[in-house]
């Protein structure tokens, strides 16, 4: 009978392929973790302060996309509030007015031409001769709202002045301009008269009077380009273009061609038609951070202030906690020695070797540790025999002036502690 040859022994490349790869244990490191135990705790650290961030992070997004473009600067296209002129704006966008929105005499220079309209509201600072000169040149038909001396006289050429005036009521224009005409009575602040010579060959036509020589409106008509100046801003303000006809006024006054350059001066706008915008003028940074990013950025440095003393070391009472390793007290009062050493603290080492010595030949002596100095002073004498000024001086004396002097109170305390307990 012929046995069965043996199976042939499987290579060890082959049983490890059928057993697979054998479960490496954790590499544990010095301090007894691991790599998963460090990540893990390294996660519970920084969950919350992470779930901050990304709260804030998506509170900005969210702010940024649902709040409309806005600004808060007085007469201002993109200004909802009563003393912005968004109204005014949006209607001649309907219209099919281009409104153009700059803050600098630069800017306006290089939108404004020929075929626009230049809107200036007033300036709460004031423009320089070189600022209004550019202004002039730019060829545009100019709406001049509440101008400083300097730039009524530059834009007018001297044919306009400023006085101070106080409007009574709505009054009729009582001038044959069509955009007075269309927008009848109104109650708007004089303060402009006439001040040309009658040499020029342009006189401005001057509309709603105050019966003393103010009026509210003033226009002057050039071959290539018009001027208008009205004295009061309100005009165009949200909270009163709706009355009388204030908006008929400044629809005719701003509606005359498709394109609008709308100028808010920069009170630190320095400007000319020469400068090269910088890149706050050009708007880019305005592109890059929307509307409302200013408010939402001290809510995020607030939040940040409060997470770090939320999560900083304080100091508080110290905590007892059980040693790693075991400290022998011989060493813990040799450690403590050298600290009182390298301080020179000889006063604290004196203090401490007196009140441990007290405290012993107190309860050698049978005394309460309420005991003051007197009663252990007196206890001492009458155990030892020793003067009473001596012990005094020993137990509650001033503290040494040198090591040598600190060595000399040890050895004498060491001294009187073992007449105290000589039986």
């Amino acid at each position: 009978m012929t046995l069965p040859a043996p199976a042939p022994p499987t290579p060890p490349a082959v049983l490890a392929a059928q057993t697979g790869p054998a479960d490496e244990p954790p590499v544990v490191v010095g301090d007894d973790t691991t790599g998963r135990s460090r990540a893990a705790r390294r996660w519970r650290r920084a969950r919350w302060p992470l779930t901050v961030l990304v709260a804030v992070a998506l509170l900005v997004g969210f702010l940024a996309v649902v709040r409309p473009a806005t600004s808060a600067a007085p007469y201002a296209p993109d200004n909802p509030e009563q003393g912005g002129a968004m109204a005014v704006a949006e209607v001649l966008r309907d219209q099919g007015v281009r409104v153009t929105h700059v803050t600098t005499v630069a800017e306006a220079s290089a939108a404004a031409g020929p075929d626009s309209t230049l809107l200036i509201t007033p300036n709460p600072s004031f423009f320089a001769e070189d600022q209004i000169s550019a202004l002039n040149r730019t060829g545009a038909d100019l709406v001049v709202l509440q101008p400083d001396y300097s730039m009524l006289a530059g834009l007018t050429r001297g044919s306009v002045d400023s006085t101070y005036g106080e409007s009574a009521g709505p009054v009729d224009p009582e001038c044959a301009d069509p955009a007075a005409r269309a927008a009848g009575p109104l109650r708007l602040r004089p303060g402009l008269y006439d001040s040309s010579d009658g040499s020029g060959t342009v006189r401005p036509v001057l509309c709603w009077p105050d019966g003393v020589g103010a009026f509210a409106y003033a226009r002057l008509d050039y071959p290539d380009r018009s001027v208008t100046v009205v004295s009061d801003p309100t005009v165009i303000r949200n909270d009163a273009v709706l009355q009388d006809g204030n908006a008929a006024l400044a629809l005719w006054m701003l509606g005359g061609h498709e394109d609008l350059v709308w100028l808010v001066p920069d009170p630190m706008d320095v400007s000319t038609v020469g400068d090269e915008p910088t890149p706050a003028e050009r708007g880019q940074v305005d592109a890059l951070m929307p509307p409302g990013s200013a408010p939402v950025a001290l809510v995020v440095v607030l939040a940040a202030v409060l997470l770090t003393l939320w999560r900083a070391r304080r100091l508080g009472p110290l905590v007892v906690e059980d040693l790693p390793v075991l400290v022998r007290s011989a060493e813990a009062t040799r450690g403590r020695a050298r600290l009182y050493r390298a301080a020179r603290a000889r006063g604290h080492a004196a203090a401490g070797l007196r009140a441990s010595a007290a405290d012993r030949i107190a309860s050698r002596l049978g005394l309460a540790r309420s005991s003051d100095a007197n009663t252990v002073v007196d206890a001492v004498v009458a155990a030892t025999d020793r003067p009473s000024q001596q012990v005094a001086d020993l137990l509650y004396g001033p503290p040494p002036a040198d090591d040598a002097a600190l060595a000399e109170l040890a050895r004498r305390l060491d001294t009187l502690e073992s007449e105290v307990h000589r039986p």
